[in-house]
């Protein structure tokens, strides 16, 4: 059914064979999955390998998601209730079906219907590939609140692209990380449904032209001089018990000829493909190098791409129902994920000007009620900026609103008695001192959205207080904190089921729909039956976790040991570098004093390095130089290991979580907005050791004081250090630990085959700290040394760890969703049950 058909279709309308589709018992999907294996796959069950099995079993699941889609869209399309169009360029979904079929209530009843048919179902589990669609913790959060809004009830679309190759697939070799398509579309991929006929046009470059009216201002008619189609892909997206159903519609770029058949026949096969390439590279790989002004182009191209196509299709959605898009804020509410789609307040008042000729300052009241804006970072060079040259080449009309907005922005502050140079510096739009000017995408955002949010309480502080200083004092009311939340679906109940067990036996089953209701763990935390029980759980998931570690990194680790988990993209900020000194530091101890009771620990490195970032990409390589070091020397007697899993993903996440008994999360106070990897391992109990940055500030209220480690400096004492000078030498003179780890690394203890490796590295250190790695060592080793004691107390360990979950329940998406629909989307959620 199109979507077209699906508009036409009212309330009550049947789709063709429900009857076939609606049954949900062993039987029921035992016939389901062996007609799809027959008549969609087209295999017997002697000839099906377990990708057949899987292909099978995921389209039976699919037919149980559908009707309740289009159920879903029916009921929003009738009543005329607002929708929430959630653009940003990752949705890191992961894998999907156990997704499903979690939240239909239908795993137990797969699970016994394949095993009747000789088939595994956790084996499938493994078969099925991981979506590549998103680089961290961006695009897991979007993915998180699109599952929030489908439980809440809360009608939306996820807009994006269809990366075919999306992040890189990353392999490392002797210790240095290698980048490889992650070409997770070779398979084809059951739960999208192509939509080749919702195709829409995006121009790039050309030129302008000034056309006179009757009466009033001219028009103006942007003529491209190249066009891309973007089609769509939707995937549904099922809510908690399956009682709504959302939309992830991701565009794929495709060249309007597919090849110039005059070339091809004059012999230039290749050349007959230039223009098909150039137009699908937009969605070949997710975050193409923009190290070079080619990269740069690309990037530009894929953002306006797939904003540009999502506008295109939402107004052609709101005009088929009304006849003015006077009343879009009403109807839809646009979020942007970042300042990645930035560039849709422009194209927006393109379509209102241009193409609906509405009157400028009408169709900007309109843009500004219908955006909203998160910021997810305070990072300068992660606040895009874009050429001016590359802007006007490429978007020439766009850059002529960008131009008009911005002057009639600062000439209302000066209407308004602003008269400050530096504060009008500040809040322009276009900005100075790069070499050119440049379009800074943070400002065009909060100017074009009447709310912009933050993602922790810290990170909206901070927002106020830095790099929207100056916007925030002109316009007091538009920031408001949202912080962020993970849904306990995927990672408890699916991630974790055995401690999912656990809580049901305790708390009731009410419990997976309530995640507040986890409070009532903590009565019970000092109970050394439960304990037991989940120490158990624990470990078997600490076993399984080996397991996988063995196959793919030779290393064999003992389940008993205190697995230290830091799984995160590898960044400065983050501060792997740090856990990795602290990790010398210990093994330097553990030789120097082996008569000592040393807690075992296992330390496991996980996390991808921009391809073009070389200091993180040297932070994998010193991950693995230490990790086979230690492993190899036998004085430390098995006492410590360390390990560096490679290609970390939602899959592999799923792995290690529930696995941790330390959640590392260290990055320099003040850097990093909220985090949501923190959340997911205290949540499946894993303490905290970390700083007081981004969301750890509020878990350290929620948890107390006595179930988490934090240490080292305050985000005010980081921008005073900023202030006064960040040279290191006189902090690892103070500290002979540190000194004597800087040396070991920088000698080339660890590099033997280059004993000058790292020596640039520490340079770098100990002239330019900016990340107060330095500064926060001693502060750090010794936090360490507190978790040495914690862990060799059992008892108090173990009720540490039920503590956090019993606390973290308010850290639910859910909970971040209905704050979003309440004070910036201006929508209804369903009630709780």
């Amino acid at each position: 059914m199109t979507t077209e058909q699906r508009d036409a279709a009212g309330p009550g309308t049947a789709l063709p064979e429900d009857h076939l589709r609606s049954g949900s018992s062993v039987d029921d999907l035992r016939g389901a999955v062996l007609a799809k294996l027959a008549y969609a796959v087209g295999k017997t069950q002697p000839d099906a390998s377990q990708r057949d099995w899987f292909l099978a079993t995921a389209l039976a699941v699919r037919d149980r998601i559908v009707q309740g889609w289009q159920n879903s869209y029916r009921a929003t399309n009738a009543g005329g209730t607002k929708r929430v169009y959630y653009m940003s360029l990752e949705f890191l979904i992961g894998r999907l079906m156990f997704d499903a079929l979690t939240n239909l209530g239908l795993t137990d009843a797969m699970r016994e219907a394949l095993s009747g048919l000789g088939v595994d179902l956790d084996t499938l589990r493994e078969v099925e590939p991981d979506a590549a669609l998103g680089n961290g913790g961006l695009g897991r959060l979007a993915a998180c609140f699109m599952e929030s809004m489908a439980t809440l009830a809360v009608p939306a679309y996820g807009y994006g692209i269809r990366y075919e190759n999306g992040l890189f697939r990353q392999v490392v070799k002797d210790g240095w990380q290698q980048e490889y398509p992650e070409n997770w579309l070779s398979f084809g991929n059951p739960w999208e449904f192509a939509r080749p006929e919702i195709a829409y046009d995006i121009g790039f470059g050309g030129h302008v032209e000034t056309l006179p009216t009757e009466a009033g201002p001219p028009r103006y008619e942007w003529f491209p001089s190249e066009t891309v189609e973007a089609v769509a892909y939707d995937t549904p997206v099922v809510g908690w018990r399956g009682q709504h159903v959302n939309t992830l519609r991701l565009w794929s770029a495709r060249a309007g000829d597919p090849l110039r058949l005059d070339a091809f026949n004059q012999g230039d096969h290749v050349g007959a493909m230039a223009d098909r390439v150039r137009a699908e590279a937009i969605s070949k790989v997710l975050y193409p190098s923009d190290a070079t002004p080619a990269g740069q182009e690309l990037r530009l191209r894929q953002e306006y791409f797939f904003a540009a196509a999502s506008l295109q299709d939402l107004v052609r959605r709101h005009l088929k129902k009304y006849p003015t898009l006077h009343n879009l804020p009403d109807k839809a509410a646009i979020q942007l994920n970042d300042t990645h789609p930035a560039i849709a307040v422009v194209e927006l008042m393109r379509i209102l000007v241009d193409l609906q000729t509405m009157p400028w300052a009408e169709a900007w009241e309109i843009t500004q009620a219908t955006f909203g804006y998160t910021n997810h970072t305070l990072l300068p060079e992660a606040l895009e900026t874009w050429p001016v040259p590359l802007m006007e080449r490429l978007l020439p009309r766009h850059m002529q609103i960008i131009y008009l907005v911005n002057a009639l922005h600062l000439d209302k502050l000066r209407a308004a008695g602003q008269s400050d140079v530096e504060v009008l510096r500040s809040v322009s739009i276009i900005a100075e001192g790069w070499g050119q000017q440049r379009v800074k995408m943070g400002t065009l955002a909060f100017i074009g959205s009447h709310r912009i949010n933050g993602v922790s309480a810290l990170h909206t502080d901070l927002m106020r207080q830095t790099v929207f200083r100056d916007l925030n004092a002109l316009y007091p009311d538009r920031i408001n904190n949202k912080t962020n939340g993970i849904t306990f679906r995927r990672w408890l109940i699916e991630a974790n089921p055995a401690l999912t067990a656990i809580l049901v036996d305790v708390l009731g089953p009410a419990v997976l729909d309530d995640p507040s209701r986890l409070e009532g763990l903590a009565a019970h935390a000092g109970d050394p039956a439960l304990q037991a029980r989940i120490r158990a759980a624990k470990r078997d998931n600490k076993l399984a976790l080996g397991r996988i570690i063995a196959a793919r990194t030779g290393v064999q680790v003992d389940p008993d040991a205190l697995f230290d988990i830091q799984i995160k993209r590898i960044h400065e900020y983050k501060r792997q570098h740090l856990n990795l000194l602290e990790t010398v530091a210990l093994y330097n101890a553990i030789r120097a004093e082996p008569w000592r009771d040393w807690a075992p620990r296992v330390k496991i490195f996980a996390g991808k390095a921009a391809a073009s970032y070389h200091t993180a990409k040297l932070i994998i390589k010193l991950a693995n130089d230490v990790a086979r070091t230690i492993n190899d020397d036998p004085t430390v007697r098995g006492r410590l290991k360390v390990v560096f899993l490679p290609n970390y993903n939602v899959s592999l996440a799923e792995r290690i979580i529930p696995a941790a008994d330390l959640s590392e999360q260290i990055s320099t106070a003040g850097m990093e907005a909220s985090g949501t990897g923190n959340m997911k391992l205290a949540l499946n109990g894993a303490l905290t050791i970390g700083t007081l940055d981004g969301a750890n500030v509020e878990i350290k209220e929620r948890v107390g004081d006595d179930n988490i480690f934090i240490f080292g400096l305050t985000a005010e004492q980081v921008a005073e250090r900023h202030r006064t000078g960040l040279s290191a030498r006189d902090t690892i003179a103070a500290s002979p630990r540190l000194a004597e780890v800087l040396e070991a690394v920088s000698s080339g203890v660890f590099s033997p085959d280059d004993t000058g490796r790292y020596k640039d590295f520490v340079q770098a250190l100990s002239d330019n700290d900016h990340f107060l790695v330095t500064a926060d060592f001693d502060a750090y080793y010794a936090a360490q040394r507190q978790v040495d004691a914690l862990w060799r107390d059992e008892a108090a360990w173990w009720r540490c760890s039920i503590m956090n979950t019993a606390r973290v329940g308010w850290f639910s998406s859910d909970r971040t969703i209905g704050e979003y629909a309440r004070d910036i989307w201006n929508v209804p959620v369903a009630a709780a049950e």
